[in-house]
């Protein structure tokens, strides 16, 4: 049985006089990635307060397609261009699971308490399921009830949770999440 919609979790180590070269490097390798088939998005999450690990989450919708990407040769070349300035090398892991969100990037930290999950989740799912129907209500009166509507609706809350709300707010409550 395939998989669907499987996550890469990529953590690269950068001292800092290499970011900009880094910066560049992601520029090349980020545009070659979304043309592979199944690529469904890419989030890069830049390190925080002197830290050196940067996580790249890339999302395919079968794990063929992500093998597919992980084992080509123009994958293995751009990484073998920027491994003189990967200090632990390009770690890879892959992900099937929806609540990668909460999952810590190393194993010797804990994985947030599940109440401090459900609020964050709650936090981002709340005002997305209340305000998306409102404004496709505007935007398409004449689907107004329909199944399509309610179909759009929930492609775009989940769009906008896993796109765009989720890597926003577990960076900005990073800290509160890690606490015990």
């Amino acid at each position: 049985m395939t998989q669907k919609h499987v996550t890469l979790v990529i953590t690269h180590a950068i001292r800092p006089e290499h970011v900009a070269q880094y910066e560049a490097w992601l520029g090349e390798i980020m545009p070659v990635a979304a043309n592979y088939p199944g690529h469904l998005g890419a989030n890069v999450i830049r390190p925080v307060d002197g830290q050196t690990a940067w996580n790249i989450i890339i999302r395919f919708d079968t794990l063929e397609h992500l093998y597919a990407w992980t084992q080509s040769d123009v994958r293995r070349k751009l990484v073998d261009d920027i491994s003189p300035l990967l200090a632990e090398g390009d770690r890879t892991e892959v992900r099937t699971e929806a609540a990668f969100w909460f999952t810590p990037p190393t194993a010797h930290v804990r994985q947030p308490k599940r109440w401090k999950q459900f609020l964050i989740t709650l936090l981002v799912i709340f005002p997305s399921t209340n305000l998306v129907p409102v404004i496709t209500g505007a935007l398409l009166p004449s689907l107004k009830g329909t199944l399509l509507l309610h179909f759009i609706n929930d492609a775009c809350v989940v769009a906008l949770v896993v796109w765009l709300w989720m890597p926003i707010v577990t960076r900005l409550f990073a800290g509160w999440l890690k606490k015990a």
